[in-house]
């Protein structure tokens, strides 16, 4: 099983569920969960241990995004298909990716976990800048692997009917 399927499953993402994450809404909004966590770590020096509920707050939101939204109108958009291509990626077990979708996603992960490593250190110095820096390769690193799940997606639709099935627009 992959870590994807491992976090999937923490995350409890049924059917319905990725589905309602493939509306562009729950995609682009879920970028805002970083910077409240940052946020919510941060104000420990205004609030004390108040913090933790900002904390709270942005860890709900996370597992709250993908239930969110309604099913979308159409999932023929970049943000739909870099869902799409997660769950391709999820599913290379059972389903091999092409050679050529293998490595750099592992890439692009070891570049946002890196940028973690940065903004953990810098929200716990109190340093803007090495925070920031953290969250640039953060930033970078997903929004260059949903480029990546949106081509995976577009090489591996027709190689199965279910992934087939994600894509539609209104008649």
């Amino acid at each position: 099983m992959t870590l994807e399927n491992k976090i999937s499953q923490l995350f409890q993402m049924d059917e319905a569920t990725w589905t309602r994450h493939a509306n562009p809404w729950s995609v682009w909004t879920r970028n805002t969960v970083l910077p409240l966590l940052i946020l919510g770590i941060w104000s420990r020096i205004w609030l004390g241990w108040w913090s933790l509920l900002l904390v709270a707050v942005a860890l709900l939101w996370n597992w709250v995004n993908p239930r969110l939204f309604a099913e979308p109108e159409t999932t023929d958009n970049w943000a739909s298909k870099a869902v799409f291509g997660e769950r391709v990626w999820m599913n290379r077990d059972t389903i091999p990716v092409p050679a050529r979708h293998q490595t750099m996603p592992n890439i692009l992960t070891t570049v946002a976990a890196i940028g973690t490593g940065f903004v953990a250190w810098g929200v716990i110095e109190l340093d803007i800048w090495i925070t920031l820096f953290g969250v640039a390769l953060i930033y970078a690193g997903k929004l260059w692997f949903l480029d990546r799940m949106v081509w995976l997606y577009e090489d591996m639709k027709d190689t199965n009917p279910e992934y087939q099935s994600w894509l539609y627009s209104p008649k």
